[in-house]
C-alpha cells in the first residue's frame, strides 16, 4: 500500500509519462515530417512507426488506471527503451535540430515509469502470482 505521498508522486509520474507518450501520438499517427525521417531512418517505416504509437497509446491508458499502472508503466519502459537506444546508435540525440527534445522525452518517459514500476511492484507480482496459481 503506497503511503499518501507515494500517491502524490505516482499520480506526478503517472500525468508525466502520459502526457509525453499521448503527445508524441499526433506526430506519429498524421505522418508528420519528422516522424517518417526516424522510422526511415530506423527502417522500419511506416509499421514501426504505426506500431510504436499503438503501443504507446496502450501503455498511456493503462499507466493512467490504478489497477493496470504497473503494466503500463513496464510497456511503457519497453518502449522506451526501444527510443532511447534508438537515439544513441542510429539517430543521435538531436534530430531534424530538436535541440534533443525528444531524447529528453524518451528518458523523462522511462524513468517516470521505472519509478512507477517500483511504486507498484505489488500489482506485478499478484499478476504473476495469479499466473502461476492458474
Amino acid at each position: 500500500m503506497l503511503t499518501q505521498n507515494q500517491t502524490r508522486l505516482a499520480w506526478v509520474l503517472r500525468l508525466i509519462a502520459a502526457i509525453i507518450m499521448l503527445q508524441t501520438l499526433y506526430f506519429k499517427f498524421t505522418g508528420a515530417e519528422e516522424s517518417i525521417y526516424i522510422f526511415t531512418t530506423l527502417g522500419i517505416e511506416p509499421y514501426g512507426r504505426i506500431g510504436s504509437g499503438i503501443g504507446e497509446l496502450i501503455a498511456s491508458i493503462l499507466i493512467l488506471i490504478p489497477s493496470t499502472t504497473a503494466i503500463g508503466a513496464l510497456l511503457a519502459v519497453g518502449i522506451m527503451s526501444g527510443a532511447i537506444m534508438s537515439h544513441l546508435t542510429k539517430l543521435g540525440i538531436v534530430i531534424q535540430n530538436d535541440g534533443g527534445q525528444l531524447f529528453v522525452y524518451a528518458l523523462l518517459v522511462f524513468i517516470s515509469s521505472a519509478i512507477l514500476v517500483i511504486l507498484h511492484k505489488d500489482q506485478l507480482i499478484n499478476i504473476i502470482q495469479k499466473i502461476k496459481n492458474k
